[in-house]
């Protein structure tokens, strides 16, 4: 990835953030000399700087087979920024741009297909996402249905090696001018961009030289 340093983010804790929020992930391994690509819900923990991803795969998915190196990309709020938004009409940053922040893990990717760890994996997901929408799906163990489903899936752990993260928020810019882009966006009704607006405001900060 691209990541100019004005650009890049060192604290493990705004990635907890970015995860818990955009877990819907794209998991990019290399076959044959091409790339396969699935997206995916994914369940995220660290332990210090031990970051570990699950998830899992319908069983005819040829990723399914894979074990080895991976690229995980969690992609974040994103949102397009007018040069007509900035008071500063001289400056020679004055072009359209796109902010956003996103991730990329570089790791290993282990396929499993024990029943247990399946089946704690689906209700975790479950639990997660039913309580998320107010409803309250459960997965049941005991029940033979609920088990056979399991034999249509391949579930996965991914241990992150190398961490990149972007966050794009105008950090090359003068301070009025992210605090003029930072209020248009909250003003936009998408909930993406007032996303990006509130990521700016916690880093506001004096502005970095970076491109």
């Amino acid at each position: 990835m691209y990541l100019p340093r004005a650009f890049a983010e060192t604290d493990l804790g705004a990635l907890d953030r970015l995860a818990d929020a955009y877990d819907f992930a794209s998991l990019i391994t290399v076959r044959d000399g091409a790339p396969e690509v699935s997206h995916l819900p994914l369940l995220y923990r660290r332990e210090g700087e031990r970051i570990e991803l699950r998830g899992h795969w319908a069983r005819p998915n040829p990723q399914a087979r894979h074990a080895g190196p991976a690229l995980v990309v969690l992609q974040g709020p994103h949102a397009y920024v007018s040069p007509g938004w900035y008071p500063d009409k001289e400056s020679a940053a004055r072009v359209p741009t796109w902010n956003y922040a996103l991730a990329h893990l570089h790791g290993q990717l282990q396929p499993f297909e024990d029943e247990t760890a399946l089946a704690q994996l689906v209700d975790e997901l479950s639990r997660r996402h039913e309580s998320r929408i107010g409803s309250d799906w459960r997965f049941e163990f005991e029940r033979d249905d609920h088990r056979r489903q399991l034999r249509g899936i391949v579930g996965f752990r991914f241990v992150a090696e190398r961490i990149e993260l972007k966050f794009k928020l105008s950090q090359n810019h003068p301070a009025a001018n992210r605090d003029s882009v930072a209020a248009q966006l909250q003003a936009q009704d998408r909930d993406d961009s007032r996303a990006v607006a509130a990521l700016m405001r916690e880093r506001a900060e004096p502005a970095t030289a970076g491109d």
